[in-house]
């Protein structure tokens, strides 16, 4: 796996308050986490940010980013993807991985492939695996062979 690989964990979505405060929908797994990770996005001048403030609203973030000091500035950021880098990523336990590690692995149903992992969506029920030509399967029970670059669905 490659170290700089980018994964997307956020967006920002709209401005809160008139302080520069922003909300971000978060893709990570606890969004309290972004305090601690080294966010990048292609909308600044050297790619990496901190959070200053962190309240998480279930999946949404309200974040106060330094240099963002009113809600004109924050509106501006409406709609920035956030990205950190694949290798700032802790390692997982045996049987567990990120999802973003399974783009590019065969989908198979009932011993034949359907299709390969594009990427993934959460309409709020439940993972779904995205697949290369345009079907959508859900990744609830799914089994994954990472030796074998698999993604077992029923």
């Amino acid at each position: 796996m490659a170290e700089t690989k980018q994964i997307l964990v956020g967006k920002i979505v709209a401005p809160q308050g008139i302080r520069g405060e922003v909300r971000v929908q978060s893709f990570a797994e606890n969004p309290a986490d972004f305090k601690k990770m080294a966010i990048q996005s292609n909308r600044f001048a050297d790619g990496d940010f901190k959070f200053v403030r962190v309240v998480p609203n279930s999946n949404v973030v309200i974040a106060k980013i330094r240099g963002v000091d009113d809600r004109n500035t924050a509106e501006t950021l409406r709609g920035t993807e956030l990205f950190i880098v694949r290798g700032a990523l802790p390692d997982l336990p045996d049987n567990e991985y990120y999802q973003a590690d399974l783009i590019g692995f065969d989908v198979v149903r009932d011993g034949r492939k359907i299709g390969v992992v594009d990427c993934f969506q959460n309409y709020g029920a439940g993972d779904i695996i995205e697949l290369d030509n345009g079907y959508m399967v859900s990744f609830n029970g799914a089994t994954v062979d990472m030796e074998n670059k698999a993604v077992f669905v029923k």
